[in-house]
């Protein structure tokens, strides 16, 4: 048990250098040095070098405000104008602070992109500074891409340009930045001498500058790499006194200028580290001082709001809970550890893995068995997801270790370089004595040289005469060629001429036939278009056709149903009220054959407003399809049928030619329905979807046999047909003996009529 305990508060003190850049201020102190970076940039004049120099630093503050946009913005309009200049200085500084940004935007070709260029104008400059600069742009774009090893040789340039450069207001700063990113890789690498090494250097820059908030990251920095080689070799035990010693310096300092740090949880972080370096490797009798390094944590993590430190801070409370046996306590640090965690807008899933693995075991211990495979479940879980990221990452950590043992064997291939160099100079160094000795023998040479020098001109006169002869006979032989190259020359161009002559009559005759095919294919394709237009007014007429025939339907419906109930409606309304009259002043059988009389007209007035109803719904005109359907199916459904409405989705309404449409077909599948299935339920279903409207209409009647449909040219399917081909939409009907039928149709939501 408790060699398993609380492993994740361990894996949060890992210190990540490239923090500090990107946290460089608190909110209120950004906003300010934000103002005054604009209030100087707007006092400069416009392409001018002290510009350019506040361009970066202005960049970079609106960039880390939430203002990427305008700063890519102002570095792009400002490196355009400094790479005008014939001094590359200011264009190569811009272009990698460019070059960065995009990089954190992950724009990974415009990054690419800027890079190059500043590394182009960077040749073009002599500042030694800015040299290094781009090769720290270099370095940090490399770190990024996981080439690591490239990294280290474009950041160790950059520190061999920066210590040779001359003393300026930005050149510790940038050495600093140097040496963190070198402390970072050589940390991954467990390169703890090198490491060591450079967090040295970044130490005493930071103390040169007299900056408090440098001087607290280097403290932490050193504390953390002789924490790692106490780990890496636990009998040395005077790494783990200098990482108490760094840590507790690193705290004196933030509270001696708490009020500079723009960091607020500076405190928590180191807090918890001196904790868990006391909780690991000291003795039981530095328990007062883990419980008060915890609790401090705790209380300056929960005023600056990071909950991953408060988090740690209770997973060190939980493990000396344990070592006290007061399991039920180191529970409620869990718990509250984990809820800590869940805060926190990503949850490192290996601080969840230890924290679900010991919630496990102690409600093992409590016999709480289904807690504890709760969280055992969960730790599974957890653990799963864990090793598929860690698997995605193999491949990227072994390339980097490839990077690694190819700078390695690059080394070495230096060093052997420099030893053939070495022999080379030595062995010039013997070619020189042979050089000399050459010489003096060249000088003997030349006494001889002038001798045979007088014999060469006497044969010279001989070879002159011999020359002359030769040049009489190379022009006879000259001439000789010419004529023959003119006579060559003459029956290439007959030839030439004939095969011009060819190929240009060839190319003719391509064109013609080229032109003949051109031509055919636009009379076939004006006749298809021809076709297609005679065709499309086809439809059209079709198309008005129907709309006139459905307006003279629905006109003669509404007619008809206001005669029938104005006319019709009126007359027996009036009949039956003067039979009331009559019964009254009859005696009792009359009286009771009028009451029946009275009855059938009572029957009648119903089938009337039915019928009326039926033609002309009041309720579709006045309230819309969805009211007017719900009452056609109330009033369809008896004892032996039952007819339910779904609209589903609804919130863009028809027109009222649609909805009329759209009723009337119902109403036909309604009563084909009921008519020929027999069904003891009828489902009406109206979807709204993205682009169109679905209507289904079901039951659970007998069924047919969809092909004896397809041969079946009734008029009630063509009337249904027709209505929705107005509306551009498709039917499908689906059917099984005894076991229903489903008729399913869509259009889309807006239809166009030429």
């Amino acid at each position: 048990m408790e060699e398993k305990v609380i492993r994740y508060i361990f894996k949060y003190v890992t210190y990540i250098f490239s923090v500090t850049y990107l946290l460089c201020h608190n909110t209120g102190h950004a906003q300010g040095l934000l103002q005054q970076l604009k209030t100087d940039y707007n006092k400069t004049e416009v392409a001018s070098i002290p510009r350019f120099q506040l361009t970066g630093k202005y960049a970079q503050a609106l960039f880390f405000n939430n203002e990427q946009d305008k700063a890519i913005e102002i570095l792009e309009e400002n490196v355009k104008q400094a790479s005008k200049l014939a001094e590359g200085k200011y264009a190569a500084y811009l272009y990698t602070v460019l070059a960065i940004n995009n990089r954190i935007l992950e724009r990974i070709s415009n990054s690419t992109s800027s890079i190059e260029r500043a590394k182009l104008f960077a040749t073009n400059t002599s500042d030694l500074e800015t040299k290094g600069y781009v090769k720290y742009g270099e370095g940090w774009l490399a770190a990024r891409n996981n080439k690591e090893a490239e990294a280290v040789r474009n950041f160790l340039q950059a520190a061999q340009y920066f210590d040779k450069a001359p003393p300026s207001p930005s050149l510790d700063a940038r050495k600093s930045t140097v040496y963190k990113e070198l402390t970072s890789i050589y940390a991954n690498w467990n390169e703890y001498e090198l490491q060591e090494k450079y967090g040295a250097l970044s130490l005493q820059v930071a103390l040169k500058q007299k900056d408090a908030t440098a001087i607290f990251e280097a403290y932490m920095s050193m504390g953390y790499i002789h924490e790692q080689r106490f780990i890496q070799s636990p009998h040395l035990q005077n790494h783990r006194d200098l990482a108490e010693k760094y840590y507790l310096q690193a705290i004196d300092l933030y509270n001696k200028n708490k009020q500079s740090f723009a960091i607020a949880s500076n405190l928590s972080f180191v807090a918890n580290n001196l904790a868990n370096l006391y909780l690991r490797f000291y003795p039981s009798s530095y328990k007062d001082k883990v419980k008060y390094y915890a609790q401090l944590a705790q209380k300056q993590g929960q005023e600056s709001e990071q909950h991953n430190h408060i988090a740690s801070s209770y997973g060190i409370l939980a493990e000396l809970a344990i070592q006290d046996g007061d399991f039920l306590k180191a529970k409620t640090f869990l718990l509250a550890s984990l809820s800590e965690i869940y805060t926190e807008p990503v949850v490192d899933q290996h601080i969840l893995l230890s924290i679900y693995e010991n919630l496990s075991d102690i409600c093992e211990r409590d016999n709480d068995y289904n807690e504890s495979l709760r969280y055992y479940k969960l730790y599974v879980e957890t653990f799963q997801n864990i090793y598929n990221k860690e698997k995605l990452g193999l491949s990227k950590r072994l390339e980097a270790q490839y990077e690694k043992e190819k700078q390695m064997q690059e080394l070495k291939n230096l060093q052997l370089e420099a030893q053939k160099k070495e022999q080379k100079l030595q062995l010039m160094q013997v070619l020189d004595l042979q050089q000399r000795q050459d010489l003096e023998n060249l000088r003997l040479r030349d006494e001889n040289n002038l001798k045979r020098l007088e014999l060469s001109r006497m044969e010279g006169d001989q070879q002159r005469q011999a020359l002359r002869l030769s040049k009489l006979e190379s022009e006879t032989r000259a001439n000789e060629a010419l004529n023959y190259r003119k006579e060559l020359s003459y029956r290439e161009n007959i030839n030439r001429f004939y095969t011009v002559l060819m190929i240009a009559s060839f190319l003719l005759l391509l064109v013609l036939f080229y032109a003949y095919r051109q031509r055919t294919r636009h009379m076939k394709q004006r006749e298809k278009l021809h076709s297609l237009e005679l065709d499309k007014e086809k439809q059209r007429s079709n198309i008005a056709t129907l709309t006139a025939m459905l307006d003279g339907q629905e006109q003669e419906r509404g007619r008809l149903a206001r005669d029938l109930h104005d006319g019709l409606g009126g007359l027996l309304s009036g009949t039956k009220l003067h039979l009331s009259h009559v019964t009254e002043q009859s005696g009792p059988d009359l009286k009771g054959q009028l009451s029946k009389s009275i009855s059938q007209l009572d029957i009648a007035v119903d089938e009337l407003r039915r019928v009326a109803h039926n033609l002309m719904p009041d309720l579709l005109q006045n309230y819309g399809l969805e009211e007017a359907l719900t009452d056609y199916a109330s009033r369809m459904s008896n004892d032996n049928i039952e007819i339910d409405v779904q609209f589903l989705h609804y919130t863009s309404p028809m027109s009222k030619e649609q909805e009329l449409i759209i009723y009337r077909i119902i109403q036909e599948l309604v009563n084909n329905a009921i008519k020929h299935a027999s069904p003891h339920q009828i489902i009406i279903q109206v979807v709204e979807e993205d682009e169109r409207y679905s209507i289904t209409v079901e039951d659970d009647g007998k069924g047919f046999e969809i092909d004896k449909l397809k041969n079946n040219n009734s008029a009630g399917l063509h009337n249904i047909n027709s209505r929705i081909r107005f509306l551009n939409g498709n039917l499908h009907i689906q059917s099984s003996i005894e076991l229903g039928t489903s008729i399913e149709f869509y259009f889309p939501k807006q239809t166009t009529h030429d």
